[in-house]
């Protein structure tokens, strides 16, 4: 009886240890620190160059926007560049775009607008999902470097959640990662930075994050190019849009369902 207490406590302690180091992380190493420093100052220097290579003019309606009003000056400033200086525009778009994606910095959505507003439908919506799914990765891989104690200390609670359902769902993981991303279930930025640290495949991450961004884009980019027509964000995603998308996402898992019901 003893032996078999002494055991049970053994376990016991074995497990609080396990989330102890869980929770806490290892130091960063020198290289660790290196790398994910090498990746800041290489946005940096991509937005440098871009400042560079554009027209002597005053730039300082260039900041990210975090209203609806910043987003039109923006906009009204951008319409003129975006003719003669395209390619300028789309690099620095993009660098912007996935520097707040890999840093979760809030306000993709305006950009997203943004896209729709300056390069229309079909042009915006190849620009977002691209750039998005980009920096998304680029979270993805900068998180399974160096984000394990962030995640633990800011969402504790839901990465549980989150590797008990990946952990159950290892046979239908693409069906599952693409609902997630149909559906605010779980914030977009807590996938990506979660997702490395209970081992989600790359591949799998990746196609459910291009697939699984469109329908949302879509709207979104939509809405850009009427954009002095819209009051506020709450009129992009009002019920109806939001239950479309719980619509599609359970479409997405409905195999996975039936093969769990006839085994």
């Amino acid at each position: 009886m003893r032996t078999g207490s002494a055991g049970s406590e053994g376990e016991t302690r074995k497990g609080n240890d396990a989330s102890v180091n869980m929770g806490f992380g290892s130091p960063l190493s020198f290289w660790e620190v290196t790398l994910a420093s090498t990746v800041v100052l290489g946005f940096v220097l991509g937005l440098l160059g871009v400042y560079c290579t554009m027209p002597s003019s005053d730039y300082s309606f260039l900041k990210l926007p975090r209203t609806l009003e910043d987003l039109q000056i923006l906009k009204d400033h951008l319409e003129g560049y975006t003719s003669d200086y395209t390619a300028q525009v789309l690099v620095g778009y993009c660098v912007v775009y996935v520097f707040m994606q890999t840093f979760m910095i809030p306000g993709t959505i305006f950009m997203s607008l943004l896209a729709g507003a300056l390069f229309g439908v079909f042009k915006g919506m190849a620009l977002v999902v691209s750039t998005s799914t980009a920096g998304a990765s680029s979270c993805y891989f900068l998180s399974k470097l160096i984000g394990r104690p962030l995640v633990f200390s800011l969402w504790p609670d839901k990465l549980s959640f989150f590797q008990e359902q990946i952990a159950r769902r290892k046979e239908c993981l693409l069906n599952y990662m693409l609902f997630l991303r149909l559906t605010p279930t779980l914030p977009n930025i807590f996938i990506n930075v979660a997702s490395p640290i209970v081992d989600v495949p790359y591949h799998i991450f990746f196609l459910a994050t291009f697939i699984g961004l469109i329908p949302a884009t879509y709207v979104t980019v939509k809405a850009g190019i009427a954009l002095a027509e819209i009051e506020s964000l709450g009129d992009l995603y009002n019920f109806n849009f939001i239950a479309t998308l719980f619509l599609i996402g359970i479409v997405s898992i409905t195999p996975t369902l039936m093969s769990k019901s006839k085994s």
